[in-house]
């Protein structure tokens, strides 16, 4: 089956990793009281928040599957 988008845009392919850089960045600002977290606009504030919060999720879905790995038990 052909690829639907031959010519795929080249910045689309970044845009994941650049925006866990950016993440990445906010919080450091925010550690280092550069900025406050509640400067940001009330929608950055709130996907951010859903990203940690994803985040958190995954983690412990996998470290729950990575415990019951080990001797069957949750």
């Amino acid at each position: 089956m052909p690829d639907k988008h031959p010519n795929p845009n080249p910045l689309s392919e970044t845009d994941a990793s650049l925006a866990r850089v950016t993440e990445d960045l906010i919080n450091l600002l925010v550690e280092r009281g550069v900025i406050r977290f509640t400067d940001l606009p009330q929608a950055a504030q709130d996907k951010l928040l859903a990203r940690q919060q994803t985040r958190s999720h995954l983690a412990n879905s996998l470290r729950l599957l990575s415990d019951e790995g080990e001797d069957g038990l949750l």
